[in-house]
């Protein structure tokens, strides 16, 4: 049995123990009173920062606005591009070149790949839903020059998106980029917009860029192919079929080369070297253009350019 003495400790201890939960500041019914006092506070200071995260977020995403960018001024930036970025370094990283970059994971290279599939999708997508009538042979000429290099570089040069660009010393100049990086800033842009707006900002920035060149590669044939453009421009025009003629060959049999010349009608045009029959009429059906004056050499290279009367009479 428990002796006196221990039973008037343990009194002693629980009156003790209350004392210190009064003077605690409960109202006199123990520590329980006190416990939830602590815990409740708490619960409140938890749950302020993550609704101020959110708050913070979506207010940003409203605004089109960087969080945590430093900055809320406007970027001029987003007009040329057509597109007010959330998250300013996407854009930034987009406009980065591998050349002024400590590493390369620190430029658009990766955005690069992903624009490369998006605008892919987009352009499949819109042709399959544009021409219903259209074999997949000939969807697949069309989609491939518009998301080829040529193409991308080209659009570049026209929205002037270059000039936005941050190269490294090694760079002459952003009026002098080789197609490569003017064809992968495009696609960067378009990954970057991607991820910052989702698929229908991505596919808005792509038709806008591209809607103006779908038809007019329709109705020409792909671009490259001088000879289809030739051959159709010169039929509209009224002038006849062309003719190709071998000029000389040089080289041998297993190395040789051709140097042809295209005909229409009387004229004859300046005549090109090729390391192969086909390549040679492509550049010899090239001359004929640029002398008929339906080509102009621009920075991205030569460009068709069709009159309007022609462009009327085209199916």
């Amino acid at each position: 049995m428990p002796s006196k003495r221990s039973s008037t400790a343990s009194t002693l201890g629980k009156v003790s123990a209350g004392k210190r939960s009064t003077s605690n500041g409960s109202a006199g019914k123990g520590s329980v009173p006190a416990k939830k006092a602590l815990r409740k506070p708490a619960a409140k200071a938890a749950a302020k920062p993550a609704s101020k995260a959110v708050t913070t977020r979506q207010r940003a995403a409203a605004t089109g606005r960087a969080s945590g960018s430093g900055s809320s001024k406007h970027d001029e930036r987003f007009d040329l591009i057509g597109h007010a970025f959330a998250d300013v370094a996407l854009m930034q990283l987009a406009l980065t070149h591998a050349s002024v970059s400590d590493t390369r994971m620190v430029s658009n290279e990766r955005l690069e790949f992903l624009g490369d599939a998006v605008l892919g999708q987009v352009i499949c997508e819109h042709l399959y839903q544009r021409y219903p009538d259209r074999l997949e042979g000939d969807l697949t000429k069309l989609k491939s020059y518009l998301v080829s290099r040529e193409m991308c570089a080209q659009l570049v040069r026209e929205a002037g998106f270059h000039r936005m660009m941050s190269i490294g010393k090694g760079m002459i100049s952003v009026d002098q980029l080789p197609k490569s990086v003017l064809a992968g800033l495009f696609e960067s842009l378009v990954g970057a917009i991607y991820l910052d707006g989702g698929s229908e900002a991505a596919r808005a920035f792509v038709l806008r860029h591209m809607e103006p060149h779908i038809e007019r590669t329709l109705q020409l044939g792909h671009q490259e192919n001088y000879k289809s453009v030739l051959q159709q421009l010169a039929q509209q025009s009224g002038l006849g079929s062309p003719i190709y003629s071998v000029m000389d060959e040089r080289g041998p049999d297993h190395e040789k080369n051709f140097e042809i010349r295209a005909q229409i009608g009387d004229r004859a045009f300046a005549s090109c070297w090729g390391m192969s029959k086909k390549s040679a009429e492509q550049g010899a059906a090239l001359h004929a253009l640029r002398e008929l004056g339906f080509v102009i050499d621009g920075p991205t290279g030569p460009q068709v350019q069709v009159p309007q009367p022609i462009v009327d009479t085209m199916p």
